[in-house]
């Protein structure tokens, strides 16, 4: 009996000894099998961070070589507006409390830009004011150009009439006039020679004329057999009553077709060149001073406009009442473009189609504000009637894609062209009103 509890005793023992090394083994397999597993894991995240340093090591590489390519570009823009500032510092005169008025009183023509230091629209203005000096020199003119620092010299300022800043002021026999053209270098040089006396250029060859089509994008054509009777009479009244386009008169068939192909064989013919597909229009009313001016006013924006702080002025005064506005990137604005011109054209000179950069803050902003969107990052169209100060928006999401959606709410919109009541225009308010 003893010896059977022996055995069963020793028979229970190796059992017990068996599973434990079953599970010393089990564990010990698993906890290789666990480390392993880890490590292969660890292994799968070091690839992984691999390919995303190699990835972003690409896109480095990529942004350093498209910034290697824009700088010489950039250094190149940057040489030239130095080459034109410093031709400019020996034609543009730096007056002060002393030279003020002596420099008015000795010359017959004298344009002056009164600015500050801390102006940034003086800062953006003073390389254009340079640009205009230049060409007004290279063309001769007797203009005199000065700048006047407000600031320095605030009595100067004050006794030649400049009360903020950018300010431009033209003396003629030292009496001043108010400026009334643009703000690039050309609209400037434009409107400085219309006020001392070339309000037309006369062109009478073929080199003339390609070397003035190279040098202006807008302008406005005379083709007279004669340079003198009725027509030709209000056709300078036209331009020296006009502050932005340069006119130029010619009395050559084959000059004048030069810059205008199609121009018809007349006594007396008038037409706008513009640089943009809508390239030519002919003037085709009565020659009459105010409906010259009227067909000018109305025909003489692209066929969409891009809105930009130099042009701003000229588009808010527009006589076109009618206005649609499409705010976005400017990567969209660029596809938006050609489709937005084949609307525009079916509404040529009834409505005005301007692209705003939806980033700039000055110039877009306060629109989308009158809607609630000064802080949307989506393309945005809206319309406005300036006759009533009323203002639509368009709330489908419109692409290059589906430009239909604009032309549809265009067309809409079109109809208060025709109402002439403003009850009547009230009537289909609730179409788009916002």
């Amino acid at each position: 009996m003893f010896c059977g509890k022996r055995r069963s005793s020793f028979i229970l023992f190796t059992l017990t000894i068996l599973l434990l090394l079953t599970f010393t083994i089990s564990t010990k397999a698993t906890e290789e099998d666990a480390e392993i597993d880890g490590h292969n894991q660890e292994s799968r995240i070091d690839v992984d961070n691999n390919d995303d340093d190699e990835l972003e090591e690409l896109l480095a590489i990529d942004e350093q070589e498209e910034q290697e390519g824009e700088e010489p570009q950039q250094q190149g823009d940057q040489q030239k507006e130095a080459e034109v500032l410093s031709k400019a510092q020996r034609i543009v005169l730096e007056l002060n409390t002393d030279s003020s008025r002596r420099v008015i009183e000795e010359n017959e023509f004298v344009l002056v830009l009164g600015y500050a230091p801390w102006s940034a629209r003086s800062a953006e203005l003073m390389p254009q004011f340079a640009v205009a000096a230049n060409k007004l020199k290279e063309l001769g003119s007797s203009l005199v150009m000065a700048k006047l620092d407000g600031e320095r010299y605030p009595k100067a300022a004050s006794m030649i009439g400049i009360k903020g800043f950018p300010t431009l002021v033209l003396f003629v026999n030292g009496s001043s006039r108010a400026y009334t053209g643009g703000f690039s270098g050309e609209d400037i040089v434009i409107w400085a020679r219309k006020r001392t006396g070339v309000p037309v250029i006369r062109i009478s060859s073929a080199t003339v004329a390609e070397e003035f089509r190279r040098m202006h994008q807008i302008f406005v054509l005379g083709l007279f057999e004669k340079f003198e009777g009725p027509a030709y009479e209000e056709f300078v009244k036209v331009a020296t009553s006009d502050n932005e386009l340069q006119f130029v008169e010619l009395n050559d068939i084959a000059v004048a077709k030069t810059l205008f192909p199609d121009i018809k064989v007349t006594n007396h013919f008038i037409g706008i060149v513009k640089s943009e597909p809508e390239r030519y229009t002919a003037y085709e009313g009565s020659y009459e001073k105010e409906k010259i001016l009227d067909f000018l006013d109305h025909n003489k924006f692209p066929l969409v406009t891009k809105l930009t702080e130099l042009n701003s002025a000229r588009v808010y005064t527009s006589p076109v009442k009618l206005q649609v506005m499409i705010f976005a990137e400017d990567s969209e604005l660029k596809n938006l473009t050609e489709p937005l011109q084949e609307v525009a054209r079916k509404f040529k000179s009834k409505i005005m189609f301007i692209n705003v950069d939806i980033a700039d803050e000055n110039l877009a902003k306060p629109f989308l504000t009158l809607f609630g969107l000064e802080d949307s990052e989506n393309t945005v169209v809206a319309a406005f009637d300036n006759r009533i100060s009323a203002k639509y928006l368009l709330e489908s999401d419109p692409t290059a894609s589906s430009i239909e959606v604009i032309f549809d709410f265009v067309g809409i919109f079109s109809l208060l062209w025709n109402i002439s009541s403003i009850e009547g225009i009230r009537r289909i308010k609730w179409l788009f009103w916002f």
